[in-house]
C-alpha cells in the first residue's frame, strides 16, 4: 500500500490582523498571512535575507472553534506556530484570467507570544495551543476551552 503525507509546519509572524468571515451556511473562517524569514551570507560576505509569505485559512469545521480562537487571540505581529496541509486551487476572475492560489489549511496553532512583548491577551501566560480537534467553549474570559493548552509540554522541536 502506498502512503502519502501533506503536512506543513511554520513558525513566523502575522503580517496583519486575521480577517474573519462567515459563509452563507454560517461556517466561520479566519484568513491570515504568516511571514517566515531566512538569513544567509553570500559568497562575497554580504548578509542576505528572504521573507516568504504564507496564506493560511482556519475553519470552525465540525465545532472546533479554531477560527474563533484566532479571532479572539491572534493579532498583527504575533509569533505563531502553524500546522496544517498545503492546498492548491485555481479560479477565473471577472476578466476570464485564471488565478492560482496556494494556501495552508490550518489544523493546529500555537501562540508563541513575543509579537506584543509577550502579552498574548489571555490569562495564564504567553503560550496557548489550539487544535482543530479541540472543542470550543463558551467562556470568553480565558482560554479554559483548551485545558491542556497551558501544559509545558509542546511538540516544538526546540
Amino acid at each position: 500500500m502506498s502512503r502519502s503525507l501533506n503536512k506543513i509546519t511554520l513558525i513566523g509572524n502575522l503580517g496583519a490582523d486575521p480577517e474573519i468571515r462567515t459563509t452563507t451556511g454560517g461556517n466561520k473562517m479566519a484568513q491570515f498571512s504568516v511571514a517566515t524569514s531566512r538569513q544567509w551570507t553570500s559568497a562575497s560576505g554580504e548578509k542576505q535575507e528572504k521573507t516568504e509569505w504564507h496564506r493560511c485559512i482556519a475553519w470552525n469545521a465540525k465545532g472546533t472553534g479554531l477560527a474563533d480562537i484566532i479571532e479572539r487571540y491572534v493579532k498583527k505581529g504575533d509569533k505563531i506556530y502553524v500546522e496544517g496541509r498545503v492546498e492548491y486551487r485555481q479560479y477565473e476572475d471577472k476578466d476570464k484570467v485564471t488565478k492560482y492560489i496556494t494556501e495552508i489549511n490550518v489544523r493546529e496553532i500555537l501562540l508563541l507570544g513575543g509579537g506584543r512583548g509577550g502579552d498574548s491577551g489571555f490569562e495564564g501566560g504567553s503560550r496557548a495551543k489550539a487544535t482543530a480537534g479541540a472543542k470550543a467553549g463558551a467562556n470568553a474570559e480565558g482560554f479554559e476551552e483548551f485545558p491542556s493548552a497551558m501544559d509545558g509540554d509542546d511538540d516544538l522541536p526546540f
